[in-house]
């Protein structure tokens, strides 16, 4: 037997103290707040020690290392006294979700495995509430998504620029990750050549010169389930319910005047990219400085000529007759009102195919302009920029003084310093005097501000003289940036910067209290579109390309509809503060007419989304019922038992399994000429014992999941056979289908809500969880329990959480402080240049 340690004793003392009763209500379960009386034993540090020497030691050693663990230098107060805590964090996680031992090997009873997570959690738990450990402290930049929303609700500039920026790296599953969030000098170039063109468009100085912003339709071409050609359909609720086709985009116009809509006509197919004089359609309309919203539609009133014909993605039409077309309405839409009607023929005859007739349907919309400049140039950005106008020069300096202080004070998140406005003064004042104009001045300063390290990082301060290694509560104005990040991923309000300034916000009361209004606030969809849209890969939805070939129902607003359930699902439990078990099993969801009719439920009409109450017949419901999870975690052709089997132990267990061994072959699709169901690829595959220990795992779970194919739809043949969704776990449990999968994920709820509490504090923290972390997601998870799981529970518990709130001085070179030197200051010439291209 190996040793373990200076503690290590015999089985017989392990099991003299596992006899007796535990008596104390202080030692708590990780996986179970409330333990069994006949499994409340008590435990010790000799006890846990001989436990890991019988049923752990042989394969957890420094000669074997399996996991690259090794055990041998365990020691009995390792915990107590804070040390070896990854490992410590690791084995609890294992033997608490009852991963470890392997179910092929020797199990301790369920008393010694309850009795010795116990005893671990209670003394991590312990250590970590006596010794609060926040983490290494980070400088992290403003990912590109939060840089956009800080421009927007800084300047009142309703404009996207996040786009104009590199696509961010992500770790551990987000993009918001510190140490992912590099700075290179084509990054920096990035953020000046955008910190240029959003100055010029808040101020709005220039007279713009006429350009056109064009924007493609969504359109594949598809047919709905019922057979009704997609472009007869309102295309999306955001256009006028009796309306059909087109498409809506939203376009910013930098000044006030006449611009061009510009709609492109076309037949609802791929293939025809031949424009004709005919194919465009144009009208005049006035607007207003500032963001709008341009639409086209046809009235759907007047039905079109049915006997036209459409194609999918094929070039294999019949020739119809060539019949006399029908004048329809094609409405021009500005911010949801009628600007102006077009009458265009109902089809028109291909010059490309001949004696081919195809509907019409708007495939482009450009907006061109302005034509003519009428008006002042009154725009929100405007009035947020210019809050005093000089009467005369010498009040320039002033007020430009008034207008860049207050932008840097939202900006910098904190009161500023004469240091921090100096920059952005000088910025000013070389281009006033260059340009002669006050306003062009102003705009050389916002610009400087917008490329300002303490713009673009979210910079910590330290208490001075503050030790290396020392823990102290976050100041208030930095506390107010984390929360503002995590919850809307923009910059604080007023309400957020005025607390702390007046050092209320660290109070827990007040920093609930605030994190409750936030969360009512419209601006945490951020939570649903950055947070969710990652940890449930709704990202990758916009990727997954399914054979229309397979899957010809498949179209642009059955993948838009997909989305918005998933969407719509997250941001109700956030609104209601729902209990995080709907993710697991709910009796509602959100469908329009298209996803209804894909899933097979009836009373379902029109375009808009809608909560739904479930019928358990229909096999919705929760997560792993919406055809968004059931497409990202499918390939384009077939579905996927492994991929489906990982997403559900990474994202609601937070158990992934190791990542696949190198040259891993490919599943074979048959054997001896016959087809094989995705059971039968699976058995061949396990018989590698290397494959084996993953899928052992993985596969029983994706086999719950195989009666829905790989848009999400129902179905009950595979490769010709019926298929067996039965499905049996390594500890022996069997169940069978999505309602059987349902039922073991709801049995492991005190698991979930620890990996939801895992995944939402690392997107909250910026980092990776570690082991001084876990103790809190054990008390929040706890805390949610006692409130029916109630989502604002775990997102009021993170942000009081040690993690969130304190920080800790960071040793020599990480100790940065923020000067514009951090960007390249020849690049950004922010001391006195000009930043003008």
């Amino acid at each position: 037997m190996r040793r373990i340690g200076a503690n290590h004793f015999g089985r017989a003392g392990l099991m003299a103290s596992l006899l007796a009763l535990a008596a104390t209500g202080a030692l708590h379960s990780a996986q179970t707040p409330s333990t069994p009386p006949h499994l409340a034993l008590t435990f010790n540090d000799k006890a846990a020690l001989s436990m890991i020497e019988d049923y752990c030691a042989s394969c957890h050693n420094g000669i074997d290392e399996a996991g690259s663990l090794s055990f041998d230098d365990l020691r009995g107060d390792d915990i107590p006294q804070g040390r070896r805590t990854e490992i410590w964090e690791a084995i609890l996680r294992k033997v608490s979700q009852d991963e470890m031992p392997p179910h092929s090997k020797r199990q301790p009873s369920p008393e010694m495995r309850a009795a010795f997570v116990r005893w671990v959690a209670a003394g991590r738990d312990a250590f970590a509430a006596a010794h609060p450990d926040p983490g290494r402290a980070t400088l992290r930049r403003l990912n590109r998504v939060e840089y956009a929303a800080a421009v927007r609700d800084l300047l009142a500039l309703d404009v996207d620029v996040s786009r104009e920026l590199p696509q961010d790296n992500s770790g551990y599953g987000f993009d918001n990750i510190a140490d992912v969030l590099s700075v290179s000098p084509t990054l920096v170039e990035r953020y000046v050549a955008v910190g240029t063109k959003v100055a010029r468009l808040a101020t709005g100085i220039d007279r713009p010169r006429a350009s056109v912003a064009s924007y493609i339709v969504p359109k594949d071409g598809s047919t709905m389930n019922s057979g009704r050609p997609a472009y007869n359909e309102r295309m999306t609720e955001d256009l006028p319910p009796a309306s059909r086709g087109g498409g809506i985009m939203n376009f910013y116009a930098r000044a006030a005047g006449d611009y061009d809509v510009v709609g492109w006509l076309n037949a609802n197919t791929n293939n025809e990219s031949d424009r004709l004089p005919q194919d465009r359609v144009s009208a005049r309309v006035r607007l207003g400085a500032g963001a709008h919203r341009i639409g086209m539609a046809f009235r759907r009133d007047v039905a079109p000529d049915e006997s036209v014909q459409f194609l999918r993605n094929n070039l294999d039409a019949v020739p119809l007759p060539v019949n006399k077309p029908v004048m329809l309405p094609l409405y021009v839409l500005v911010d949801g009102r009628r600007a102006a009607t077009l009458m265009v023929p109902s089809y028109r005859l291909s010059d490309r195919y001949a004696q081919q007739n195809f509907p019409r349907d708007v495939m482009e919309i450009d907006v061109a302009g302005p034509t003519a400049i009428t008006g002042a140039q009154d725009t929100p950005s405007r009035r947020r920029i210019f809050t005093c106008h000089p009467a005369d020069a010498a009040q320039e300096d002033g007020c430009a003084r008034q207008i860049l202080g207050r932008l840097a004070w939202r900006a910098y998140r904190r009161a500023t310093t004469p240091d921090d406005l100096s920059p952005l003064l000088h910025a000013y004042r070389d281009e006033r005097a260059a340009s002669g104009q006050f306003e062009r001045g102003i705009e050389a300063g916002v610009a400087a501000l917008l490329v300002s390290p303490h713009f673009l990082f979210q910079a910590e301060s330290d208490p001075a003289g503050g030790v290396p290694g020392t823990v102290h509560p976050v100041a208030d104005r930095d506390l107010a940036t984390r929360l503002s990040l995590f919850l809307w991923s923009s910059l604080p309000d007023e309400t957020l910067l005025r607390l702390a300034e007046t050092h209320q916000l660290h109070r827990p009361d007040v920093l609930a209290a605030q994190a409750m209004r936030m969360l009512d606030d419209p601006r945490a969809k951020a939570l649903t579109q950055h947070f969710a849209g990652q940890w449930l890969y709704l990202r990758n939805l916009d990727q997954q390309r399914p054979d229309t070939d397979i899957f010809p129902q498949f179209d642009t607003r059955l993948r838009g509809a997909m989305a918005a359930e998933t969407e719509l699902f997250f941001a109700h439990l956030v609104k209601t503060n729902g209990s995080l078990l709907d993710f697991l099993s709910s009796d509602y969801t959100f469908l329009n007419q298209r996803l209804a009719e894909h899933y097979g439920i009836p009373g379902v009409r029109g375009t808009a989304m809608r909560k739904v109450a479930l019928d358990p017949r229909w096999g919705r419901g929760g997560l792993l019922g919406q055809a968004s999870i059931l497409t990202v975690t499918s390939y384009g052709n077939h579905t996927s038992v492994v991929k489906r089997g990982k997403w559900v132990l990474e994202n609601l267990l937070s158990s992934p399994p190791p990542p696949p061994p190198p040259d891993v072959p490919a599943l074979k699709t048959t054997h001896d000429g016959k087809l094989l169901s995705a059971r039968e690829q699976l058995e061949l595959h396990r018989a590698d014992p290397a494959c084996a220990a993953c899928h052992v795992r993985m596969d029983p779970i994706g086999f719950a999941m195989e009666n829905y194919d790989a848009i999400g739809a129902r179905r009950t043949m595979d490769a010709g056979q019926v298929i067996d969704a039965g499905a049996t776990l390594p500890d022996g449990t069997r169940f069978a289908g999505l309602p059987g999968l349902r039922n073991i994920l709801l049995a492991r709820k005190d698991q979930f809500t620890q990996a939801f509490t895992e995944k939402l504090m690392t997107y909250a923290l910026g980092r990776g969880i570690i082991a001084g972390d876990r103790p809190q997601i054990r008390a929040i998870a706890r805390m949610a329990q006692a409130d029916n799981f109630r989502i604002r529970t775990v997102i009021r518990g993170i942000v009081l959480s040690d993690a969130f709130r304190l920080r800790k001085v960071p040793a020599g070179a990480a100790q940065m402080t923020l000067n514009t030197t951090t960007l390249n200051t020849a690049t950004l010439n922010t001391n006195g240049g000009s930043l003008r291209p």
